[in-house]
């Protein structure tokens, strides 16, 4: 596997949990996205890149600094993956929508295919492109017994291009 990190940006802490988890199973190191700068994307090849979702389907608030470092940034030659974390039953019609803003800013890298919206109840979400999500959804409010299978399904997706 190429240099590796997870960033993410987590209000309440699941989201970081959850990117610690990724972490720990990739071996690698997890941080705050309020610590991400260009340097960050200049030293590793693969980003794996995490927020939950506030409000009517906006990001985590520290991302709105690092999507400018997103875009700022030549992210020719890098992988990037997109995972988030929604409330499915009180957010419903705007389930891990803040992965879409993630998924544009990241236009330019290889983005990894997200995974199918099957087998997940929630009524609409902006992250939903053509029967799948552009990353890995996950709603560790109401679902949380199957966020550790869902990692390890995506993980073990994602692991052949990273």
């Amino acid at each position: 596997m190429k240099k590796t990190i997870v960033v993410y940006g987590s209000s309440t802490g699941t989201c970081e949990s959850i990117a610690n988890t990724i972490a720990e199973k990739l071996g690698v190191e997890a941080i705050n996205v309020a610590d991400f700068s260009a340097d960050t994307i200049a030293e590793n090849d693969n980003l794996l890149l995490g927020t939950s979702t506030w409000g009517a389907g906006e990001l985590q608030d520290d991302w709105y600094d690092g999507v400018n470092v997103l875009k700022g940034a030549d992210l020719s030659g890098k992988t990037v993956a997109i995972f988030g974390c929604g409330d499915a039953e009180s957010y419903s019609d705007t389930f891990c929508g803040g992965m879409k803003e993630l998924y544009d800013a990241a236009q330019g890298a290889n983005i990894l295919p997200g995974v199918s919206a099957d087998g997940y109840a929630f009524d609409d979400s902006e992250a939903v492109v053509d029967g799948k999500f552009v990353g890995l959804a996950l709603d560790d409010v109401n679902e949380d017994d199957k966020t550790e299978g869902r990692i390890d399904a995506w993980l073990e997706a994602i692991k052949p291009a990273l």
